[in-house]
């Protein structure tokens, strides 16, 4: 299996240091990277600077900023002063719309017509991310009107891309998406299949495809769903993961999770993979036996030898 793995560090870490652990614990067992979203503890682009600099073994991703609040040209500074501490290709900024009850909710921002505001937010944010460094971009919704002076490798650019509409403006604007919830059925027959199209037409390079699922390695898989169900159905009533696992076509939010004992992960990890997914962002979930064995099982998947 070539599939690169890196692990999902967290919502909940409140400090620094915590976070620079969870990255070095990552270093250790061999995996190339570590994501985090934006949430309300610390900034998530700020935060990976500072580790970046303390734990220069791995790569390090945002999955994701909310586009709401942030104008394309500070977050570009933001995500280029990061990329400038991590070196080149150590940074992936992920960005995404979020979802309407935070986005009305935190923002005040209304989530009909989000899909138009991230058109512009993205055409901006490629060209001031991109080799000019500048935006020219005058919209309905944003003006981003200037030239960056920063002198930084140029992060990688993906976008939580679920529905056609957003693939789309991942092609035209970033190097990929990032996804949670999406299983290897969907991103094999609609997510993958629908960004290299777009991808392809576009003249655009192959796209990244970084698929977030929740992993346990466990021989007691009855009570590890009911265990782990509550938090994942809990999730799965927001709108876009509500349809994500209905266009997964499982009966429960929980038969998203890669469980099973290390044969049965690993094949279904072998599954994401042959559906086009570029890399594994794992969540370890599970008891801490149980995500002990994870993530030597995924240590194991990086490196066979």
């Amino acid at each position: 299996m070539s599939l690169p793995i890196s692990l999902w560090g967290g919502a909940d870490a409140q400090t620094i240091d915590l976070l620079a652990d969870r990255c070095r614990a990552a270093a250790a067992i061999g995996l190339p990277a570590v994501w985090i979203p934006q949430t309300t503890t610390f900034d998530a682009i700020t935060a990976l600077a500072v580790v970046a600099d303390r734990v220069p073994e791995v790569a390090l991703g945002t999955a994701v900023v909310p586009i709401q609040g942030r104008h394309p040209i500070p977050l570009a500074q933001a995500a280029l002063t990061t990329s400038a501490v991590a070196g080149p290709g150590r940074f992936s900024l992920g960005v995404g719309v979020t979802h309407a009850i935070m986005s009305e909710g935190w923002f005040g921002i209304p989530y009909r017509g989000i899909t138009e505001l991230a058109a512009e937010e993205l055409e901006a944010l490629a060209g001031l991310l991109g080799p000019t460094r500048s935006s020219t971009f005058e919209g309905e919704r944003l003006v981003a009107r200037a030239t960056l002076a920063i002198d930084a490798p140029r992060p990688d650019f993906l976008v939580a891309a679920l529905g056609p509409r957003m693939l789309e403006l991942t092609a035209r604007h970033a190097d990929g998406t990032v996804t949670w919830m999406t299983g290897p059925t969907t991103l094999g027959r609609d997510t993958v299949p629908t960004l290299t199209r777009w991808c392809e037409q576009l003249g655009r390079a192959e796209p990244r495809v970084v698929a977030g699922l929740p992993v346990c390695v466990t021989d007691d898989v009855a009570g590890a769903r009911e265990r782990l169900a509550p938090a994942i159905s809990g999730a799965a009533q927001l709108p876009s993961y509500r349809r994500a696992v209905a266009a997964e076509g499982l009966a429960e939010p929980v038969d998203l999770v890669l469980m099973g004992d290390e044969d049965a992960v690993a094949e279904r990890i072998a599954a994401v993979e042959a559906a086009g997914a570029t890399e594994l962002l794992a969540n370890v979930v599970g008891e801490p036996e149980e995500r002990d064995r994870t993530l030597a099982l995924l240590a194991r998947v990086v490196d066979p030898g």
